[in-house]
């Protein structure tokens, strides 16, 4: 019960509101927290979808018109061993040998050259244009070896057209299986930066295409130092090979610049593309947002916290200042002892304690002797410097814990001493006499002092009867001559809680 009591009052206290007022804006920027880190994975998530898709729609453009261009070379080689075709008419060859793929908008030119690297026959001109291509690396590689199928070169430029190209190239070979020559078709780097250039990137986003070796074939945006540049060893393209698919954050060996790879193998070619996102321009606009609502939550829960603590404040000065007016409210201004309204609770509570448990509680009523008399001739400053001298001397008598001294009114004070018994409290009143003679003040000072005692051998029934004793006590001191100490005596006994109580002398 005593729990549920402590915790009803915590609940109901003005510090939870405080508390509360604080943490409320702490977990709602934990929440915003959570919220935008969310949206920052959203932003991650997006970016991977883009460029996922955008990979794909390029992988398919390119391995379709690579397609498109083998069969135009397979068909070529094919068709140089079928029978009539080296006596046919030059225009009926060109139709036999060459088909409309060669026209394309990116095709270049379209050669066969001989065992020699002489062009035998031009897509594009009877009789073929002069040119000799022996040097080349892919006319070296198909004479050095049979089977490789279909070969892309490193970036070049072509000898005919000066454009800078790769070249798609097979081997021919003779009806006996020996090198015959090579079938190529040149093809634009403008195609690839063209297909490249249609995708949105953001200002460092970046689409590559390498060649498995590690050369770049195309990047966009185009620079052309970049064209021809080969990143083998570099951690990002050893990624890229060692996957065939897959996605990895990494800065560029380039420039430095973090990037989100999502990259692909195109087909079964030999060749690596991948579609390079900025991170900063990933969470650029999550971050603009999260800056926005981040500066205002903070705004906001920082006003609340700072609105909570001086409120917390408020309540303290206000609790110190209830504090405070509850004490003045029981104490005297001039002296600084309990004050009559104090008096009287410590008196009450003091008279129960002393009949539940069977004690005592004395009390000594204390009056400065010929005050007004000394106010009069002395004034009223000397009256109230008088006035706390003596209160002193009242709190180093009422020295025990419990003891209380107050001032009760005028020049009036009480002394209440829980636990006392006559004796004791005759003593007391024997120390306040002695302390007051040592007061240095202008025409001397004594006092008189009423004595009455609740409890064994005490005189009282009753808080009021109790003061009623010492009062009546001091008037006898009074009467016998001043600064001297009566006490009231016992008359009689009557039951009272185990008390005795008695009557004045």
């Amino acid at each position: 019960m005593g729990r549920f009591l402590g915790a009803s009052r915590w609940l109901r206290s003005p510090r939870l509101g405080v508390v509360l007022g604080v943490l409320a804006p702490i977990g709602m920027l934990a929440l915003s927290a959570a919220m935008l880190f969310e949206l920052r994975r959203d932003a991650w998530d997006e970016a991977a979808r883009t460029s996922r898709n955008l990979l794909q729609v390029i992988e398919q453009d390119i391995e379709r018109n690579i397609e498109v261009i083998d069969l135009s070379l397979r068909g070529a080689a094919e068709n140089l061993n079928a029978p009539g075709v080296a006596e046919a008419d030059p225009a009926l060859r060109q139709l036999m040998l060459f088909d409309r793929a060669t026209t394309a908008q990116d095709i270049g030119v379209m050669l066969v050259l001989d065992e020699t690297g002489e062009a035998v026959f031009d897509a594009a001109s009877y009789p073929p244009r002069k040119i000799n291509n022996a040097d080349r690396d892919y006319f070296k590689a198909h004479q050095a070896e049979r089977g490789l199928g279909l070969l892309i070169s490193r970036p070049l430029v072509s000898r005919l057209t000066g454009a800078p190209i790769v070249v798609l190239s097979r081997r021919i070979d003779k009806p006996d299986g020996s090198f015959g020559g090579v079938a190529l078709v040149s093809l634009k780097l403008s195609y690839f930066d063209r297909l490249f250039a249609r995708v949105g990137l953001g200002k460092q986003g970046a689409v590559n295409l390498y060649l498995d070796d590690g050369t770049r074939l195309m990047r966009h945006p185009y620079v052309a130092a970049d064209i021809g540049a080969n990143i083998a060893g570099a951690p990002t393209f050893e990624r890229f090979k060692s996957e065939r698919q897959g996605s990895f954050v990494a800065t560029s060996v380039r420039d430095g610049v973090e990037r989100r790879y999502e990259f692909t193998r195109v087909g079964e070619l030999p060749l690596i593309l991948n579609v390079a996102l900025s991170s900063a321009e990933i969470e650029g606009e999550w971050r603009v947002r999260a800056l926005v609502i981040g500066v205002v939550l903070a705004a906001l829960c920082g006003l609340t916290i700072a609105l909570s603590l001086l409120f917390g404040r408020e309540l303290r000065r206000r609790s110190e200042i209830e504090v405070e007016l509850a004490r003045l409210s029981r104490t005297d201004p001039l002296t600084g002892l309990a004050n009559r309204r104090r008096y009287e609770e410590l008196l009450a509570s003091g008279f129960e304690e002393a009949r539940r448990t069977a004690g005592s509680l004395a009390l000594l009523i204390v009056d400065a002797d010929h005050f007004k008399r000394h106010n009069d001739r002395y004034g009223h400053a000397a009256g109230d410097e008088l006035l706390k001298r003596l209160a002193r001397r009242l709190e180093d008598g009422a020295r025990r814990a419990g003891d209380t001294a107050a001032r009760i009114g005028g020049e009036e004070f009480a002394v209440l001493l829980p636990g006392a018994d006559i004796a004791r409290a005759a003593e007391v009143a024997d120390d306040i006499h002695a302390a007051v003679a040592r007061l240095s003040v202008e025409g001397g000072v004594t006092v008189s002092i009423g004595l009455a005692v609740a409890g064994p051998g005490g005189a009282a029934a009753t808080p009021e009867e109790l003061y009623r004793l010492a009062d009546a006590a001091l008037y006898e001191a009074k009467d016998g001559g001043r600064n001297r100490t009566c006490r009231a005596a016992a008359r009689g006994t009557a039951a009272f809680g185990g008390l005795r109580v008695v009557g004045v002398v």
